[in-house]
């Protein structure tokens, strides 16, 4: 079976402004992804995630590398690409001046459908999507969440194979973005079709992924199933909120604590976080709060668990990327 994606060596940069280095987005990425499914590709904003759809949208051109889609080359048969996939952006594509019915007949005319037939696939879509009630409103009024599933509906007006969607559920409440994670899961299991998501949401690859590739600084680091990822981690994940961040203190409490591997400490600002793994975290609690208590450094929670995608990426790629977000959410 064609894979729904290959790429291999891609490069990507774009201008940092006068006598700076040019921004290099893409170092040399490449993998695969099979068809069918969910295929997510996990990073923190600026990782390259986007500009990886882009190019392999056909919105943009690497500098150096290729990519295939659908079997298609995305620079010498972008055409053909353009006919087999449906890209979601981060930023709505829907005219908000146009009612529901009306962005879906312009996209399905624009497609190549008759009028007739671009009526009726605009209203089998708003069917599909639960908008047949908001069929004749302009898209301006709608909610984010209907939005979002009207940018979906749009992007599957000509019956895709792959559906590219780029953090589809940023800024999202979180029921609509429960409600938008159903939604995926139904489109890739309904339509056999191979669904592209970028995502830096840690729950929204464990949830909908079946192949999930972490990106960082424009390359793979590591890719595989969920739950394969974890695995490749031994023992438990524990974490301790740190209230400030003296990362040599805490190094030399935890050194006296046995039984605890991959130690790390990470600084947030005026707090931080320690990380380890042992074979058994629950057991190792009682003596690592007993350390850091003698050691005078104050903490807040203390959690222990089994491995999650956090721990993946922290193990792989050497911080946390709930810290990443944290942290751009901040400067953003």
């Amino acid at each position: 079976m064609t894979a729904a994606i290959e790429a291999e060596g891609l490069v990507k940069s774009y201008p940092a402004g006068r006598g700076a280095p040019r921004l290099r987005a893409l170092d040399g990425l490449g993998f695969e992804a099979a068809s069918g499914g969910v295929f997510a590709m996990l990073g923190p904003n600026g990782a390259g995630k986007s500009t990886t759809t882009r190019i392999l949208t056909t919105l943009s051109r690497a500098d150096a590398g290729t990519a295939r889609v659908g079997g298609f080359d995305v620079a010498r048969e972008a055409g053909r690409v353009r006919e087999l996939v449906g890209c979601v952006s981060q930023g709505t594509g829907v005219d908000p001046v146009l009612t529901a019915t009306e962005n879906l007949v312009m996209a399905a005319r624009l497609r190549g459908y008759s009028g007739v037939d671009a009526r009726r696939r605009a209203a089998a879509l708003l069917g599909e999507f639960d908008l047949a009630d908001a069929a004749a409103r302009r898209a301006g009024t709608f909610s984010g969440g209907m939005k979002r599933r009207l940018d979906v509906a749009v992007a599957l007006v000509h019956g895709p194979g792959i559906l590219f969607l780029d953090e589809p559920t940023t800024g999202l409440d979180p029921e609509s973005r429960t409600a938008m994670w159903a939604e995926i899961r139904r489109l890739a299991a309904e339509r056999t079709m191979t669904v592209v998501l970028t995502t830096h949401y840690l729950e929204e690859a464990d949830r909908l992924a079946d192949d999930v590739m972490i990106v960082d600084a424009g390359r793979r680091v590591v890719q595989g199933s969920p739950e394969r990822l974890k695995a490749t981690l031994a023992g438990d994940s524990l974490s301790v909120e740190l209230l400030e961040p003296r990362a040599d203190a805490v190094r030399a409490a935890i050194a006296r604590v046995p039984g605890l591997e991959a130690v790390a400490v990470e600084s947030r600002g005026t707090t931080g976080r320690l990380t380890a793994r042992a074979a058994d975290a629950p057991a190792v609690v009682g003596a690592t709060i007993a350390a850091l208590e003698a050691a005078g450094i104050p903490f807040g929670s203390v959690s222990a668990a089994r491995p999650s995608l956090d721990d993946v990426y922290l193990h792989y790629v050497g911080r946390s990327l709930t810290a990443d977000s944290t942290e751009e959410g901040a400067a953003a």
